[in-house]
C-alpha cells in the first residue's frame, strides 16, 4: 500500500524490478544513474524522478547517493477524481514513458518526506490521513517546480486516466475499445474525444501504444519467448503479434529482443 525507505538502504534497486506502485525517488546528496524502461537518467542532490506503476527500473550507478524512496499504490492514494488527476497532472506520473528529472525546493520536499517516514514509523492516530495529505503537498510542489521552469500546464480528466489504468490492467484480455467503454460506463465517442484532446491520437492508438510499451518491457527484461509475450498480451496468434509489434516499432519482436534484452 505505502512504503518509504532510505535510498542507500534499498539493495533491491540494483537489479531491474517492477512493482505495481507509484514510485518517487528523491536524491538529497551525491548522485545516481538509473534506467527506467528503455531510458537512462541521472539524479543529483535536490532532484526527483517519478516512476509510473508497472515501469521497470533499477539503479545502474551510485556515487554516495543518499535520499528517500516513496512508493504508494493507486488504491491507497486515490479517494476521488481530484486525487487521480493530481497523480497525472503535468505528466507527473506518465503512462507514455516520459519520465524526467525535476529539480525541486529541498526546504519543502525534504520535511514532508521525513514527516511521512515518521508517521509511518510511529503510526499515530489517523496517520494515514496525514500521510495522504503530505503526499499531496509533495506532488503539488513538484508540479510547481515544473511550472516554474516553464512547463505548460497539462491537466487530464479523470476518465481518461481511468481508461489508461483499465488498459494496463487488462492486457491479457485483449479488450476492444467498446469493451473498455462498457467497463468505464462511457462511450467510444467520449474516449476518442479525450484521447484526441490529451494525446492527439485516437483511443485505439492509445491502446496500441500501451500494448507496445508493455511488450518492450517483457521482451527486454523477462525470460519469455516472443510467443509467450504474445499470449501474455492477449494475442491468440504470435504471428499477428509480430506483425503488430513491427508496425509499431519498425523492428520484429525477435530482433528487438536480441538488441535490447538484458
Amino acid at each position: 500500500m505505502l512504503e518509504i525507505k532510505n535510498l542507500e538502504d534499498v539493495t533491491g534497486l540494483k537489479q531491474p524490478r517492477r512493482i505495481m506502485k507509484y514510485v518517487l525517488i528523491y536524491c538529497t546528496s551525491g548522485s545516481l544513474s538509473l534506467k527506467v524502461d528503455e531510458n537512462s537518467y541521472r539524479l543529483s542532490g535536490g532532484q526527483v524522478i517519478t516512476i509510473t506503476s508497472g515501469q521497470i527500473h533499477h539503479i545502474t550507478k551510485s556515487t554516495k547517493a543518499k535520499g528517500l524512496i516513496l512508493e504508494f499504490s493507486l488504491d491507497f492514494f486515490v479517494k476521488n477524481d481530484n486525487d487521480i488527476e493530481l497523480i497525472f497532472q503535468n505528466g507527473l506520473f506518465c503512462h507514455f514513458a516520459m519520465n524526467e528529472v525535476i529539480a525541486v525546493d529541498k526546504s519543502v520536499i525534504e520535511p514532508q518526506l521525513n514527516s511521512i517516514r515518521e508517521e509511518m514509523l510511529k503510526q499515530p492516530y489517523q496517520y494515514l490521513i496525514s500521510v495522504h495529505s503530505r503526499i499531496e503537498l509533495v506532488l503539488v510542489e513538484i508540479n510547481r517546480a515544473k511550472l516554474n521552469r516553464g512547463d505548460e500546464i497539462w491537466k487530464p480528466e479523470a476518465l481518461f486516466l481511468k481508461f489508461l489504468e483499465a488498459v494496463r490492467n487488462n492486457f491479457e484480455n485483449n479488450y476492444s475499445l467498446a469493451e473498455y467503454a462498457g467497463i468505464l460506463r462511457t462511450t467510444e465517442i467520449k474516449l476518442n474525444q479525450l484521447s484526441k484532446l490529451h494525446t492527439g491520437k485516437t483511443a485505439q492508438h492509445v491502446i496500441y501504444g500501451l500494448i507496445t510499451s508493455e511488450a518492450k518491457r517483457l521482451l527486454t527484461y523477462g525470460y519469455l519467448s516472443v510467443k509467450e509475450v504474445a499470449y501474455k498480451l492477449g494475442f491468440a496468434d504470435p504471428f499477428y503479434f509480430s506483425n503488430f509489434f513491427k508496425k509499431q516499432t519498425k523492428l520484429s519482436p525477435k530482433l528487438y529482443k536480441e538488441k535490447f534484452a538484458l
